[in-house]
């Protein structure tokens, strides 16, 4: 494969992930699929419709990937959910943050990318101000302050710590084995209690939960199959194309938003190049607005008062920070990193729900403090 080759397979991979976003934004939107509104409902009113199409996303999303590992076309430990490093304080910590800030800031980062397709300006500050935190906390700042924190206390495992490597290492049997056992039990239990209720099949349940799904698995295939290259003609090793982390990725809208607005700012700088994230930021909220003309839903909104503007800024910048400290969002380790069967995701997202009821009750008390 020669260098223009590799640059045209690049431009494929560029273009489907932008049109997997494109779709993921429209069904987010019409679905009104949202983790942190999710989590609200169900601690404010006992409604568990969104919390059953998050688990039927993450079943369709962890089938689709295991499946993928079982057929031999990825490998988990080539994504950096799955890497032997767990960084547990990092997980839990990280989430935590984010799962408090996305509360204050009315939706996690791709929430309010789709409501900024739908005309909420709020939003398109949040976006602005999470981008910056997240690019400070990759490579500035409070980088300093995470690499001399949380990055210090972490597990060093003997495999990648996805669970059919973890338990292929102990002898249960190979990892394609393992990954098409875990992913079809994983898939039946969270898939079977997401529809056992009839607010689970509702049609935008299913819409959402499959949907949803549906994307993260083929973004999976875009990055991990159609993107990869087993011997880059500029450094003769195998290659993931179109990605920041170089490895294999998913959908995730923390560190790309950084990298989003890294490469508007240096647009002239030839090193900088679109890259599956980059493109995912734009395509989200342009799905979204689609969805929101189609429905005639689409309307401006702004900030009701330097309170409600405070409110965004503090949560928005806890996103940027936790999002990059947890390696991950409520997309990011939420579904593409469950879909992994990763330990460190399952820490992240139990950090980013203790954060987001802890973030729920600090705005019951906030709000009753003020009548």
């Amino acid at each position: 494969m020669t260098d223009v080759d590799t640059a045209h397979l690049a431009t494929r991979v560029l273009w489907a992930a932008f049109g997997l976003s494109l779709l993921f934004g429209f069904i987010a939107h019409r679905s009104r699929f949202c983790t942190m509104g999710a989590i609200a409902d169900v601690v404010s009113m006992g409604h568990w419709e969104r919390a059953r199409m998050w688990a039927l996303a993450v079943a369709v999303a962890t089938l689709g990937f295991n499946g993928m590992v079982a057929l031999g076309w990825v490998e988990a430990r080539n994504a950096i959910y799955a890497m032997p490093r767990l960084l547990w304080l990092s997980a839990l910590a990280g989430g935590g943050l984010f799962g408090f800030g996305m509360v204050l800031a009315s939706g996690c980062g791709s929430r309010n990318l789709v409501r900024l397709g739908g005309g909420n300006l709020k939003s398109l500050v949040v976006l602005i101000v999470m981008a910056v935190t997240a690019f400070a906390t990759l490579k500035g700042l409070t980088a300093v302050l995470r690499v001399a924190t949380v990055e210090r206390l972490f597990v060093d495992l003997p495999t990648g710590q996805d669970l059919p490597s973890l338990l292929a290492g102990g002898g249960l049997g190979s990892v394609p084995q393992l990954a098409a056992s875990l992913g079809a039990a994983v898939a039946v239990l969270l898939g079977g209690w997401a529809l056992w209720r009839p607010e689970g099949r509702s049609p935008a349940a299913l819409l959402g939960g499959l949907g949803i799904g549906a994307v993260i698995t083929g973004v999976w295939w875009v990055s991990g199959v159609l993107g990869f290259v087993p011997e880059d003609p500029q450094t003769l090793e195998a290659a993931f194309l179109a990605t920041n982390s170089h490895r294999m990725e998913a959908l995730s809208m923390a560190s790309p938003l950084a990298y989003a607005l890294d490469w508007l700012l240096f647009f002239s700088d030839s090193s900088k190049t679109l890259t599956l994230g980059i493109v995912s930021v734009a395509g989200v909220p342009l799905g979204a607005a689609a969805s929101a003309l189609l429905q005639r839903s689409f309307h401006w909104e702004g900030f009701g008062n330097v309170q409600d503007l405070a409110l965004h800024l503090v949560g928005a910048s806890l996103m940027g920070v936790g999002g990059v400290v947890a390696m991950g969002c409520t997309i990011g380790q939420g579904i593409s990193g469950l879909s992994t069967l990763s330990l460190g995701s399952l820490l992240a997202v139990a950090g980013i729900v203790a954060g987001g009821l802890l973030g729920l009750r600090y705005q019951t008390w906030r709000i009753e403090r003020m009548d």
